[in-house]
């Protein structure tokens, strides 16, 4: 009787044994977290760029006695320049000639500017300031001044942007009086549009 207790005590136990198995201990593995995503931002303004613009303006000659007015005038020409987008500002320089067309009283001119130009990058829109020099040559003068002015572009594609600016260059004695005295001060005003190409 005993020996069948026993085998049955053996029984048991290696059935229970074999029913439980060995089960190895579970390691959990690191979840791995993914890179944060990263986009190429649209708004880089560096880079060169050059084109086109046309506009409007007029001038004022102060203190001009019995002088003819300057007028109301188109003005219309070229620009190129180069730009560095420093993350939230842009800084550049830009060279522009303008051609301009006065209504009456003076022939066409020629106003070529060098101008600094400091904008806040706001993705695709760009507001600036500008400030430099401006040359202006109508008729029998010539003269150089201060420029400065704001304006602003915006991407219409990566490589193409258009804007709108509004500048004013102030020249001094520009043109003599009745007498041979110097003292005529030329002030004018240019709203254009414009159109460029980055490369």
């Amino acid at each position: 009787m005993k020996k069948v207790g026993y085998a049955a005590l053996v029984s048991l136990i290696a059935g229970g044994a074999y029913a439980g198995g060995y089960v190895p201990p579970v390691v959990e593995q690191p979840v791995a977290v993914p890179p944060p995503v990263t986009t190429v931002s649209d708004s880089d303004w560096t880079g060169f760029y050059a084109g086109l613009q046309y506009g409007k303006g007029s001038g004022d000659l102060g203190n001009r006695g019995a002088l003819a007015d300057f007028g109301d005038y188109d003005g219309y020409g070229l620009h190129a320049g180069y730009q560095r987008d420093l993350g939230r500002f842009v800084l550049g320089g830009e060279l522009d000639y303008n051609k301009i067309s006065p209504d009456e009283n003076y022939d066409d001119g020629d106003l070529t500017r060098l101008r600094l130009r400091a904008g806040a990058d706001m993705g695709r829109f760009l507001p600036y300031v500008t400030l430099g020099a401006a040359k202006i040559s109508v008729d029998d003068f010539s003269e150089t001044g201060l420029t400065y002015g704001l304006g602003a572009d915006f991407k219409v594609t990566e490589r193409f942007t258009v804007g709108a600016e509004y500048s004013r260059s102030d020249f001094k004695d520009v043109l003599e009086d009745e007498t041979g005295i110097s003292g005529r001060d030329l002030d004018t005003d240019l709203v254009q549009l414009r159109a460029s190409y980055r490369f």
